[in-house]
């Protein structure tokens, strides 16, 4: 996460997402930096319009519940994170086989 945290900190600043820069940032925030997952990060971001990418992903988060119950069981919201991340890769995984789809016609 900190490699994301890196490129979006550079792009509200305004700052080209480059290897330098993502380096840069992870370094100066005491993190040992892997070049391979830097040049990767960089190599998915390139063409990808960040605010839009935002836009979307704010727009599908689903809401809070109003009130939250008072008394939760102890590990109750870490229950509920697997689920959540659970349904996630879920969903990903629906996504890539729809495109594969379209290869087949």
């Amino acid at each position: 996460m900190q490699y994301v945290y890196a490129a979006l900190l550079l792009h509200s600043a305004g700052k080209q997402i480059t290897e330098k820069e993502v380096s840069a940032v992870l370094k100066s925030a005491g993190v040992q930096v892997d070049e391979a997952r830097v040049k990767a990060l960089v190599a998915t971001l390139e063409g990808v319009n960040i605010d839009e990418a935002i836009a979307k992903s704010v727009a599908v988060a689903p809401s809070a519940p109003a009130a939250a119950p008072q008394a939760e069981a102890p590990g109750a919201a870490q229950a509920a994170k697997k689920e959540e991340k659970k349904e996630e890769e879920e969903q990903k995984e629906e996504e890539s086989l729809a495109g594969l789809g379209a290869l087949f016609g």
